[in-house]
């Protein structure tokens, strides 16, 4: 599965979109894989490739967004700057794994 997920963005890479869809890169993957395309994607924006990522994972998703969505039902539920949505305490509470305090 991982070596499938990065030779699927390798070959994306490849041909120099102007925008990279990744959906659910993380599904499926053991942790360390999870990691490794992680740290793929973080590379990738440091080189100044566009990316939409759809990922369940949502800690991991936030730490390399610049921007995201939340969405429920649906519906988009909230949105803002990554840095904002990880410090809410409602995503926190209801998608990071955090209890409000």
């Amino acid at each position: 599965g991982g070596e499938q997920q990065m030779l699927a963005m390798a070959r994306a890479v490849m041909l120099n979109p102007e925008v990279i869809l990744l959906d659910e890169p993380s599904m499926g993957l053991a942790p360390i894989l999870v990691e490794e395309v992680f740290r793929i994607i973080s590379r990738l924006k440091e080189q100044g490739v566009t990316m939409l990522l759809v990922e369940q994972f949502a800690a991991a998703a936030l730490n390399v967004a610049d921007y995201g969505y939340v969405l429920e039902n649906g519906r988009i539920s909230v949105h803002g700057p990554a840095e904002k949505l990880k410090n809410d305490p409602a995503v926190k509470a209801a998608y990071l794994g955090g209890g409000q305090h």
